[in-house]
């Protein structure tokens, strides 16, 4: 994984917002920021970037310039809230599909002391959850679907709350004052997390099969078809518009799912489904639901515990996975990924 300092993070988002640009339009910039930099520095910076990957070079002599690489993009360091903050209309972002994001994505997503400290939380999460008696196995397991039921429909603007979902998992009590489809999206969550908690071996690798089935679980009664969708489909608040032809969404499927069998680990697997999923957008509704329970069922199949999300905050989320979308930037929705892992590992015991 290629971390980037303070000032390559500046370049990078100079590129990223005004495209492929000449190291004297660069130094403009720079300097615009405050930036004390003579020309020479500049382009020995440029030159230290490319050699990383960061930017590539196009042209040659006094024509040459420089744009951002993939992998630039991928590892940028954005402020998802202040970019969200800027209008739709006026944002810089990628509009269109991006054919070559998921083959630039490195196997290295998490550096080695992210892996350390992932490693680190999974061991203690096991040691915890070694010994408990069959009935405390029974209660945590209730809580958890209760507790990842409910944020996760929140983040889809589901008004239920923690104590209504609660008493309509356990005692089949809907909360007055609710839609049906608020209802239905919360037993919905709790059905799909059983499957995958009582199918976890299909789980080690992704296929079109159990992924059409999972979302299936997930949209049952809500007025939404299945398999891949057929027709283009919008996302509310973004500039991004995914793929609308229904073999291109195919192709884009396989893609991440040779992406996703390539990676080294159980944690960049559930993460690449994670962000895959809801990137591609193949189904008509749904997918960022699906793609945080495929995340969990692939942790569940290598025996690691699955993400609640229940101290994230829904809009830290939504502006995380909208970066991803716009600027192709891994990054904050990766630190959320790490700080929910960590947060399972630490409040539940799921055996």
């Amino acid at each position: 994984m290629i971390k980037l300092n303070s000032k390559q993070q500046k370049i990078v988002a100079i590129f990223i917002e005004k495209g492929n640009m000449q190291s004297s339009a660069i130094l403009e910039e720079l300097v615009k920021l405050g930036e004390e930099m003579s020309l020479v520095t500049v382009k020995r910076a440029l030159s230290e970037m490319v050699n990383l990957g960061i930017l590539a070079v196009n042209g040659s002599g006094r024509s040459v310039s420089y744009d951002v690489s993939m992998i630039g993009r991928i590892f940028f360091e954005v402020d998802a809230h202040a970019y969200c903050s800027i209008d739709p209309d006026k944002r810089y972002g990628l509009r269109q599909y991006n054919f070559d994001l998921f083959a630039s994505i490195p196997n290295n997503i998490f550096n080695d002391n992210e892996l350390k400290n992932l490693e680190s939380v999974t061991t203690k999460y096991k040691l915890r959850a070694r010994d408990l008696s069959a009935t405390i196995q029974k209660k945590e397991l209730e809580r958890f679907i209760i507790e990842l039921s409910w944020k996760s429909s929140k983040i889809e603007g589901n008004t239920y709350t923690l104590l209504d979902t609660e008493k309509l998992i356990l005692e089949n009590k809907k909360a007055d004052g609710k839609t049906e489809q608020e209802t239905q999206m919360i037993l919905n969550h709790k059905d799909a997390f059983s499957f995958i908690y009582k199918n976890t071996e299909q789980f080690k690798t992704i296929t079109k099969k159990n992924l059409e089935e999972l979302h299936a679980i997930l949209i049952k009664d809500l007025g939404v078809d299945e398999g891949l969708r057929k027709n283009m489909v919008g996302i509310t608040g973004s500039i991004y518009r995914p793929l609308d032809n229904v073999y291109q969404i195919n192709d884009a499927i396989e893609a991440l799912i040779s992406t996703i069998s390539r990676m080294p680990n159980p944690y960049a697997k559930a993460f690449m489904a994670l962000i895959g999923i809801s990137y591609i957008q193949p189904f008509g509704d749904g997918n960022k639901r699906t793609g945080r329970l495929m995340a969990n069922a692939i942790l569940l199949a290598y025996g690691l515990p699955p993400l609640s999300y229940c101290s994230v905050e829904e809009s830290e989320y939504r502006e995380a996975i909208l970066s991803f979308y716009e600027l192709n930037s891994i990054m904050p929705i990766k630190k959320i990924f790490i700080n929910q892992y960590d947060f399972t590992a630490q409040n539940y015991t799921i055996v």
